[in-house]
């Protein structure tokens, strides 16, 4: 990838409101106008800080806090920091060595460096022959490898693991002065630093040298300065204030009050706070799913949200109980919605974003998330059981976690997000009949209106393929995100919704859900009822006694494709209309729709079908039966499912 066409800008464009092009030419005048502010590797900051004059950090950690730590979790911590001394972690997929002297600039996948000095608004971070893959540039610079480190630290106190924090945060510092180079190009990347140094000063509170780390330190207070002044200038607005405003309003929530240190820190606190509060509400739906409908966006945003909360109640300036109360739903919705290994929903994008990491990472459990909601907010009675972390021990003595108000039982229909988990024996399946994701651009949808998505013990058997990849390869972001990609109905070639490019839809598919009785989902899309013929695609899924029953109907003659994507631990025996498909754990018997062709696909690339994401930037081959034909208004196209093994609750 180069850059983007001049029809994307376009059709961008098309997609913002008057008053977001008015914001929008205001900010690129600002943005204009802030080069004079830029300070270039090597010049020194001609700028005086508006400190207060007593530099205090006031919320530290209860006494003793470490002794509560399970001991399997403290050595899983220290194993994974000494790893990263040895210069070693895996980064959104990619195993790096480079740790122990990281370029911060440098993409450790197509080997590119972006220029430091460059000014950060003249600097296209989305060109990849400039910047190389932007998320791997990024991910490191977080700094979630050195919140681990001081974890370590803080279970240890082995001052190695602190020394080498030090190294680090002073060479990021010195490297990437006020606006220049590619970490100041999103203020999603500014506002989860803030979140990182703010844990990293909390963890290493009783190291000795820490206030010549942070308040001592010209570098660390220049750049909490210069981030918090980044974050107030500099805010996402209209079609992308989705989760990127979140994380900009938490991160500077969290920032001004860890750090009250400068003469503006009130004022950006309540700023950031109001600003949070107000997009959390615009975010998430009443029940509590997030509006984005892509389900590592819901915790990912969250998670924000419950450490900004909790960061400022542990100050003194607790956000609203209306605020709390929907952090509280947040994650009883995801409490309701994992399977019974706490695996989520892969639906949508999910670029495997963290907020703060303290403990290994798990991308693909959401038990360190649900361990922090219950060290937060407190579990409700039918919470699933979940494993206690390093993070849910040392965030859980900061505050009491108990919530009230919380359902009675499980929720399973999320009617407002078009969310629905059946259930029967140790099978899930999840529906989905939601709006096409949130705001006009809907960045981080796919064509999935309808899919469904099955797991038995776990192990995904009509599987979601996942996301695989933002950048730099178009063909395959297309893919993961297309109709024929999921568990749907593509009808005559087309896509349910049309995309404009990586991040941006034209138009959407909304889905309609008829019914619903705790067996029996019935739903409905508008996404083929345009043009001079006009089609609506129902679907109708029944999960009863071991066996899914899934009928489609068109209210015309139509040709389909119909996809079922197994997961990567299934195989098949396709014989005409009649499958077997089995796994390790289990089995099932298979009846597909009489009147279409059908032909199984793996790891295919013309066309590209038959292929499985794990996690973000990793794809491996996986079996998608396609069936091909047509459907008439009389004749529905029913596929049966009959699992074998499953348990009796």
């Amino acid at each position: 990838m180069t850059r983007q066409p001049l029809g994307w800008y376009v059709r961008r464009l098309r997609r913002m409101s008057p008053t977001e092009l008015v914001w929008r030419a205001r900010d690129t005048g600002r943005r204009t106008a802030w080069a004079a502010h830029q300070v270039r590797p090597g010049q020194t900051a001609a700028v005086d800080l508006p400190l207060h004059k007593e530099l205090t950090f006031g919320t530290t950690l209860p006494p003793h806090t470490a002794c509560a730590v399970p001991e399997e979790t403290r050595k899983s911590v220290v194993a994974t920091a000494d790893a990263i001394m040895a210069g070693r972690l895996e980064v959104l997929g990619v195993d790096r060595t480079d740790l122990e002297k990281p370029d911060w600039f440098r993409d450790p996948v197509t080997g590119r460096r972006s220029d430091p000095a460059q000014y950060v608004f003249k600097l296209n971070h989305r060109n990849e022959d400039a910047v190389g893959n932007i998320k791997q540039v990024w991910e490191l610079s977080r700094h979630h490898h050195l919140t681990q480190l001081a974890a370590a630290w803080y279970v240890t106190h082995d001052d190695r693991y602190a020394e080498r924090v030090a190294d680090h945060l002073n060479d990021w510092w010195r490297s990437n002065p006020f606006l220049s180079g590619v970490h100041w190009a999103s203020g999603i990347e500014v506002g989860i630093r803030l979140i990182s140094w703010t844990w990293i000063r909390r963890l290493l509170n009783d190291w000795p040298d820490i206030t010549d780390l942070f308040e001592h330190n010209q570098l660390a207070l220049q750049q909490i300065y210069w981030h918090q002044r980044y974050l107030s200038a500099f805010q996402s607005h209209g079609s992308s204030a989705n989760n990127h405003v979140i994380a900009e309003a938490a991160g500077q929530l969290v920032g001004a009050c860890a750090f009250p240190w400068f003469t503006s820190s009130a004022r950006w606190r309540d700023d950031a706070a109001a600003l949070l509060e107000k997009e959390l509400d615009a975010n998430t739906f009443p029940s509590g799913v997030n509006r984005e409908l892509a389900s590592d966006y819901h915790r990912f945003v969250s998670e924000l949200g419950l450490y900004a909360a909790l960061e400022a109640d542990s100050a003194g300036h607790p956000l609203s109980e209306r605020t709390w109360a929907l952090l509280t739903r947040t994650v009883d919705v995801a409490a309701a919605i994992v399977d019974e290994t706490l695996r989520p929903p892969r639906q949508g994008d999910d670029d495997e974003g963290m907020v703060l990491v303290l403990d290994p990472p798990n991308v693909h459990s959401w038990g360190p998330y649900l361990a922090l909601g219950a060290a937060v907010v407190g579990r409700a009675p039918w919470w699933p059981e979940t494993p206690v972390s390093t993070t849910s021990v040392i965030v859980g003595a900061l505050i009491d976690g108990k919530r009230a108000d919380r359902p009675a039982e499980r929720p399973d229909h999320f009617a407002d997000a078009g969310l629905t988990i059946l259930r029967s024996n140790d099978i899930w399946c999840r529906a989905d009949a939601g709006p096409h994701g949130f705001l006009s651009i809907a960045a981080h949808a796919h064509c999935d209106a309808l899919s469904l998505e099955v797991r038995v013990g776990g192990v995904d058997v009509l599987a979601d393929p996942g996301t695989y990849c933002y950048h730099g390869e178009e063909e395959w972001r297309n893919y993961f995100r297309s109709t024929i990609g999921h568990n749907t109905v593509e009808v005559a070639g087309a896509e349910q919704s049309i995309w404009g490019g990586p991040f941006l839809w034209l138009r959407g598919a909304t889905g309609k859900i008829l019914g619903y009785d705790g067996t029996t989902w019935d739903a409905e899309h508008d996404g083929y009822r345009t043009g001079d013929a006009p089609v609506t695609h129902r679907r109708i899924a029944t999960l009863q006694d071991g066996v899914l029953r899934v009928e489609d109907r068109l209210d015309v003659t139509a040709d389909v494709r119909i996809a079922w994507h197994l997961g990567p631990e299934v195989s098949v025996e396709l014989d005409g209309i009649e499958a077997r498909l089995t796994w390790p754990s289990g089995s099932a018997n298979v009846q597909l729709p009489v009147a279409l062709r059908w032909t199984t696909h793996r790891g295919g690339d013309d066309p590209l079908l038959g292929w499985y994401s794990p996690r973000f930037g990793q794809k491996v081959p996986s079996t998608t039966l396609v069936g091909t034909g047509a459907i008439t208004p009389d004749l529905p196209a029913t596929s049966t499912f009959a699992f074998q093994n499953v348990y009796h609750r």
